[in-house]
């Protein structure tokens, strides 16, 4: 009896062992500051130009657990909850929620796909985000005020979401958000759905995403926030934080040519049926083209340069932002580096103000919130960051 008990216990002490060995868990982060220059800014004696620290300003700062265990037949569990923060002041960013960034678990089959279940990015950020300038030099190739999400400013909470395998190259992503409003499904909720195909040199992708109203005066956009305009340029898109829906389409294509990669992105954002000076709901609608060019001048040094342009229409709203954005990077190892960023926007035209007034257009360079108290703004980092 006593020997058959031990040989059962070893049994289960050799299946636990090989379970554990199934299973991973994976502290990771970033860490990413810069001194930095903004000019034109509004402070507390007047307007000017402005030295300080900026945080995120190539990858964002945080940190997070992730992990997965497997389950057999090609199939395993996986979870990822990730906080972010401001290394320059301690403070947790995301509106404080600590983990703010990302918070999901969900299944993986390597056959039938990846299904999640929690707070987490839409497919666009997944499938056109590498298409984009977003992944080498971050910020400073965003979107003005970064209405598109082009720098994954948003999250979406209460989401299910499904991803494709790679099909040859092709792949594709949608996702559910509920709203949570009883008596009425469609209110609050949000739909996206992206694909993306990559084949040798060549990258191309589209998305579509929606955002309804929870309450039938605010976008459900995580961060679009009426009572302190918590958007990345209340400048920009401080006007439009009560609109009844937020709607996205994106499309963004690159080429590796040798050392150089070009890329090329289009998006059209509409800010449906909010209040504004006017006293009716109204409309409006955001182009947006962007363009780069990046040189590896090494394996360790990258260079590039990028150009967008922004053009806002409807309700009276004619304002048109231009900006030309660089950056060069270098890598002191595989975990740091240190680079050099630069950017200048000009804007013209009239926009709406954060009260739903008619007001000029000021600029706010790429989605740094430093909003410039006239039209046009330059700025220029010397940062580090290290990644674990």
């Amino acid at each position: 009896m006593k020997k058959i008990a031990l040989a059962a216990a070893a049994l289960a002490s050799l299946a636990a062992s090989a379970a554990h060995a199934q299973s991973s868990v994976t502290l990771y982060g970033s860490l990413d500051t810069a001194v930095a220059y903004f000019s034109n800014v509004a402070g507390k004696n007047g307007s000017g130009h402005t030295w300080g620290l900026s945080s995120g300003n190539v990858s964002p700062n945080l940190w997070g657990l992730k992990g997965t265990e497997d389950l057999g037949n090609g199939l395993s569990a996986i979870f990822k909850i990730e906080s972010g923060f401001n290394i320059d002041n301690g403070t947790m960013g995301q509106g404080g929620r600590i983990f703010g960034r990302q918070a999901y678990v969900g299944l993986n089959s390597n056959t039938a796909g990846t299904v999640t279940l929690g707070r987490q990015y839409d497919p666009l950020i997944d499938l056109i985000q590498p298409l984009t300038n977003d992944d080498t030099f971050g910020s400073v190739f965003a979107t003005p005020g970064d209405m598109d999400n082009y720098d994954n400013s948003y999250r979406t909470s209460n989401s299910i979401k499904y991803m494709s395998p790679n099909y040859a190259g092709l792949q594709i992503g949608a996702m559910y958000a509920f709203g949570g409003q009883a008596g009425s499904t469609g209110a609050g909720q949000t739909i996206a759905v992206a694909a993306a195909y990559n084949h040798g040199p060549l990258g191309l992708g589209a998305g579509y995403f929606r955002a309804n109203s929870d309450n039938g005066t605010v976008a459900s956009f995580d961060g679009l926030d009426p009572n302190n305009v918590n958007v990345d340029s209340a400048a920009i898109t401080g006007g439009f934080v009560n609109a009844n829906s937020l709607q996205i389409i994106r499309a963004a294509g690159n080429y590796v040519f040798g050392p150089v990669t070009v890329g090329l992105s289009y998006s059209n954002v509409e800010y449906a049926n909010y209040q504004s000076f006017s006293g009716s709901n109204s409309d409006t609608k955001f182009n947006n083209g962007q363009a780069y060019l990046n040189y590896q001048i090494t394996p360790a040094a990258i260079v590039g340069v990028g150009y967008n342009y922004t053009k806002g229409h409807g309700n009276n709203v004619d304002a048109s932002y231009n900006q030309v954005s660089l950056g060069g990077d270098y890598f002191l190892s595989k975990r740091t580096d240190i680079y050099a960023i630069a950017g200048y926007q000009k804007a013209s035209g009239n926009t709406i103000g954060v009260n739903g007034d008619l007001v000029q257009a000021n600029a706010s360079m790429a989605d740094f919130g430093n909003d410039s108290t006239s039209d046009r703004q330059t700025m220029v980092m010397l940062g580090m960051r290290h990644r674990f």
